[in-house]
């Protein structure tokens, strides 16, 4: 009695999940840019098969921009098999513990406790779950928030007189400054020129180069892995921030990005031509979907 309850239970949740698909599937579309046509999922993952590292910037709160991350990197690593998940979600000096619990050694409770994970993990379990099954190597690729807060509140020069094992979870110091798009950009949000505060914007910055590093890295080392890149997508909508930093360290790497958020204009009457800057691929979610949080 107790098999045949079971049984019945994972045919329950086989259910569900299948029909949370299915209602996912019309709440998203694609576009490529490049081919200047709206295409399936299916035909996105072929069309990133070959790339070295793809860019998927997401708004936090999108729970279909969650589903399709998920859906996509199962899909590249069915396809692939040698594929790196990248977050923006663990921190650097969360490696060690992120490294345990993907190969087995530690529980998920230890390995919760251990690396701060974002109040909303929930959204990313289920790639870290499957990195974990096939293997698969985890970058815990942002800068620690004890740094980024330093930067805010004293300026970046500070990170300089960390030693060297600080420093070892950062990028070289000092990193480049950034783009003037992207400073233009980053005022855009700030509300104006008047508003721009330059730790602020530091802080930012060290958000980017640190992913970029990361990413580097890990790539510069296993050249045969697709590394997939989780991100807010401010770091690389108009292939600015943590792509642009990735571009000046290898400009030969292969990359492409996808800029992924809800908008109720767009998702009924896309207008792609204006959209085109932002990525390779855009996807607009349906903004009536329910937000993860």
């Amino acid at each position: 009695m107790r098999k045949k309850t079971c049984i019945t239970a994972l045919f329950a949740i086989a259910f569900i999940e299948l029909f949370a698909q299915k209602n996912m599937q019309n709440n998203y579309v694609i576009y490529d840019v490049a081919q200047h046509k709206t295409i399936d999922l299916g035909e996105l993952t072929t069309a990133l098969i070959h790339t070295q590292v793809v860019f998927f910037g997401e708004d936090h709160n999108d729970a279909v921009a969650h589903y399709l991350e998920d859906s996509l990197f199962k899909a590249l690593v069915q396809e692939k098999k040698h594929v790196a998940l990248s977050l923006e979600m663990f921190e650097t000096d969360c490696q060690a513990p992120l490294n345990e619990y993907v190969e087995g050694f530690i529980t998920e409770k230890q390995f919760l406790a251990n690396t701060r994970p974002w109040n909303n993990y929930s959204d990313y379990k289920p790639m870290v779950e499957t990195a974990k099954q096939y293997q698969l190597p985890v970058i815990a690729a942002n800068a620690p928030r004890r740094y980024v807060s330093l930067v805010h509140q004293n300026g970046v020069e500070t990170l300089l007189k960390l030693d060297k094992l600080s420093k070892s979870y950062l990028p070289p110091l000092p990193f480049s400054a950034a783009q003037a798009a992207y400073q233009q950009k980053f005022e855009g949000i700030m509300g104006g020129h008047e508003q721009f505060n330059q730790n602020m914007f530091d802080a930012q910055n060290l958000w980017d180069a640190t992913m970029a590093n990361s990413i580097y890295r890990f790539w510069k080392h296993h050249k045969s892995y697709t590394v997939f890149q989780v991100n807010g997508r401010f770091h690389s909508d108009d292939k600015l921030g943590t792509y642009a930093r990735l571009r000046a360290l290898f400009r030969k790497i292969k990359m492409q990005s996808i800029s992924c958020y809800s908008d109720d204009a767009q998702f009924t009457h896309p207008n792609w031509v204006a959209l085109k800057q932002q990525a390779d691929f855009i996807i607009i979610t349906n903004p009536e979907v329910p937000k993860s949080f």
